[in-house]
């Protein structure tokens, strides 16, 4: 009787992780501060919907820090594990799973373009195993343009650091063009991926004056981000960016989606097809909450004034 008694608790626990549930995360940014707030956004947003890591949903996470061999690699190591939902962030992230799976359900917190890379059919009816939020409205481009005109009205010359392997990244890089007119600005355009030559490239470009730098989204920026605004600081080149933690880190101004928003609206995705939902009936939804921020000391360093209608729209000052 002892023994059976000694091993009931056991039993128990058994029967208790066989009842939790099995989430994969694969994450197309590096383990840093901000990989990790994503992380803990997405966490929050389960444990508010009543889900508890370790009683009854279980996590297994890997960071790809934008390699695309890393994210076949934990992609293939992470279906080994049959999750009952995968959630991924960034293009390259989401074409390694969908090359490797047709079944498994993957919801991406962040992808710039899931209907033009073939993630889904369309954002209505993504028609297959993935769905999720996208992470930018290309109207956008004009936005970054028209902001860092108001903070650096004498701006005439706008480098643009992009990633020519992003899918969308020709969009983004089409509307900051279509607005250039009416800015009386000149646009040139920068390959974020070639880290080697960027400051050399940049150094030459901010050798002439009235200069100023557009990062749109990218994971390369991301992943490059203290890199470019030490880089931007330096140079003194006025730069307006996609999220808020480059101002963070010494950035001008940024504007751009809530990134911790999309990682909470992911988690009631996945909560909803762990209870039954196909990714195939839940639409793919568009960004809608946005957020401006200001660095005051960089701005101060740079000579700049920043207008009190800009101040009065801000989510975030530091000062």
């Amino acid at each position: 009787m002892g023994a059976i008694l000694a091993a009931y608790p056991l039993t128990v626990g058994a029967q208790q992780n066989e009842r939790a549930r099995r989430i994969a995360v694969l994450m197309g940014v590096a383990d840093d501060a901000e990989g990790q707030a994503r992380l803990a956004a997405f966490r929050k947003g389960m444990h508010d919907l009543g889900w508890s890591e370790g009683r009854d949903m279980q996590m297994d996470v890997r960071f790809t820090s934008a390699d695309t061999d890393r994210a076949r690699a934990y992609g293939a190591e992470l279906i080994r594990w049959a999750p009952d939902v995968i959630l991924a962030n960034s293009s390259p992230v989401v074409a390694a799973l969908k090359q490797q799976t047709k079944t498994i359900p993957i919801v991406f917190a962040q992808v710039v373009d899931p209907v033009n890379s073939g993630f889904v059919d369309s954002l209505a009816h993504p028609g297959g195993n993935i769905t999720g939020f996208v992470s930018l409205d290309f109207g956008i481009g004009a936005k970054w343009l028209e902001i860092l005109k108001q903070i650096a009205p004498r701006v005439v010359r706008v480098g643009v650091l992009r990633d020519p392997q992003t899918p969308g990244g020709s969009g983004q890089l089409g509307a900051i063009q279509g607005a250039t007119s009416s800015f009386r600005v000149e646009l040139k355009a920068f390959d974020v991926r070639d880290i080697a030559t960027i400051e050399r490239r940049l150094s030459v470009f901010a050798d002439e004056p009235n200069g100023g730098l557009i990062v749109p989204n990218s994971v390369a920026a991301s992943i490059h981000h203290k890199l470019i605004t030490d880089l931007a600081a330096r140079l003194r080149l006025p730069a307006i960016y996609p999220y808020r933690f480059f101002v963070a880190d010494g950035g001008l101004i940024s504007y751009g989606i809530d990134n911790y928003d999309s990682w909470q609206k992911a988690a009631g995705y996945v909560d909803r097809i762990l209870k039954g939902a196909k990714p195939a009936e839940l639409p793919v939804q568009e960004p809608t909450k946005f957020e401006l921020a200001i660095n005051l000391k960089t701005a101060k360093a740079l000579g700049l004034t920043v207008p009190p209608s800009l101040l009065a729209q801000a989510d975030e000052v530091i000062e």
